[in-house]
Formats: C-alpha cells, sequence, structure tokens
C-alpha cells in the first residue's frame, strides 16, 4: 500500500513579483477590485501581506494590517475555482494566527452586506458585528454599507 501525498498549500511572504498573479485573482472575483497600487503601498508600508499556494498555483492571498494590539484584515481573497474549498477558512486562520503573533488581541474586518459567502465564513469562523460603515464601499449604483466584523483574539 502506498500514500499519495496531495499538494499542501503553503503560505508565504508577497513580494512585487507576486503582484501580476494576485491582480489577476483580484479583477476576476470582485467588480471593484483593489487596484495595483493598493497592494504596492501595502507592501512598502511593512503590512503583513502574505500569498496562498499549491505548488506554484496561485490559491489565494491576504493583507493584514497589525498594531497597538489590534490587527486589520484589509484584504483576503481566494481564486474563483478554489473557493468553498476550505481554502478560505485555512487561509483565515493563518491571518488569525499572524494577528496574534503580532500580539494582536482583535481582528477586524469589513464586509459588503451583499457578499453572504464571505459573511458565512465569518460567522463560522466566530467574527462577530461590531458596526457599520455607511457608505464605505463603490457600488453599481452608488455606494454600499460594509459591515464591520470583530474576532477576539485573545
Amino acid at each position: 500500500m502506498s500514500a499519495v501525498l496531495k499538494d499542501v498549500p503553503m503560505l508565504a511572504a508577497m513580494h512585487e513579483q507576486d503582484l501580476d498573479e494576485v491582480m489577476a485573482i483580484e479583477n476576476a472575483i470582485y467588480t471593484h477590485p483593489w487596484s495595483r497600487g493598493n497592494f504596492g503601498d501595502s507592501l512598502r508600508a511593512g503590512y503583513l501581506c502574505r500569498t496562498w499556494r499549491l505548488g506554484r498555483e496561485l490559491v489565494g492571498y491576504f493583507v493584514l494590517m497589525a498594531a497597538a494590539g489590534e490587527a486589520h484584515l484589509l484584504n483576503l481573497s481566494i481564486a474563483a475555482r478554489h473557493q468553498r474549498s476550505g481554502h478560505g477558512t485555512a487561509l483565515l486562520r493563518e491571518a488569525a494566527t499572524l494577528a496574534q503573533k503580532h500580539h494582536a488581541k482583535q481582528l477586524f474586518l469589513e464586509v459588503r452586506p451583499s457578499n453572504l459567502g464571505a459573511q458565512a465564513l465569518y460567522r463560522r469562523f466566530g467574527f462577530r458585528k461590531a458596526g457599520v460603515r455607511r457608505d464605505y464601499y463603490p457600488s453599481h449604483v452608488g455606494r454600499e454599507d460594509a459591515l464591520v466584523l470583530t474576532l477576539s483574539l485573545a
């Protein structure tokens, strides 16, 4: 009997050379994606930017800002073909662990009220609603609010 090893996802620091692949995912899954400049600025600012790969394939990524006992998950994205297969949960776990390593006691994020899939993921993970940011996101017609969610890391 022999065991077949599956590819194990690997978390790594995001670099400028990853941005073509990051932007391909970002542009494919969002109606109002982050710009390449947003990611470049996050890298230059020293935010915790990570990629999630299966072999050489980029499956997802996140951008996390941690300071003063808090962390803010600015972007967490999974390529469309890998969604609903556990990668979002695994990558969210990695982001929360990284936030804890940077002494965060709370993890915050914003999510569109229209993004029911992401909301379900965050609820399963233990996030709770902390508030609403009015007119936070651009939308096809005007602006859309953001739900502010928080997770205790203490």
